[in-house]
């Protein structure tokens, strides 16, 4: 029987959404205030779920401590307090919208899963992460079941 063990966590980053590509007169139509040249910032909030059967000697899917400490290592300590333009790799070639920064999360966080020791009994099931009180953005990985992550 598969479980879904979701936990939450918060983090604060700036960024700002330009695309090169465009003129000033686009990134302004397109990314409005967000295209503030000096950046902005969130507090977002993460939600992580991972899915798989409960382990018959625990009562657990995971260890909530282990996968606290994954999520440290690979989003909290890269990310947090952060301008995502200037202080990540991923982001200085890629526009840091909520959907984008889903997708790099989705990927460091299954990576970091598959290297835990629990072989096919775990999976990252998708992540959800919330930029505003208004906007939020769901990533399952590719094909929506939590398989994979972006392709490049």
């Amino acid at each position: 029987m598969m479980v879904y063990l979701t936990r939450r966590y918060r983090f604060s980053a700036g960024h700002r959404l330009h695309n090169p590509g465009l003129s000033a007169e686009e990134n302004r139509r397109v990314y409005g205030k967000c295209n503030n040249p000096n950046g902005h910032g969130h507090n977002y909030v993460l939600e992580v779920t991972v899915a798989g059967p409960v382990e018959p000697s625990t009562g657990m899917v995971f260890d909530l401590a282990r996968l606290d400490g994954i999520v440290e290592r690979e989003v909290l300590e890269p990310f947090d307090h952060k301008n995502l333009n200037l202080d990540v790799e991923a982001f200085r070639r890629c526009i840091p919208t909520t959907e984008n920064l889903s997708m790099e999360i989705f990927d460091l966080l299954r990576k970091a899963l598959e290297g835990a020791g629990d072989g096919p009994r775990v999976r990252l099931a998708r992540v959800r992460l919330q930029e505003t009180e208004s906007n939020a953005v769901v990533y399952e990985g590719e094909g929506g079941d939590g398989g994979g992550g972006r392709k490049g």
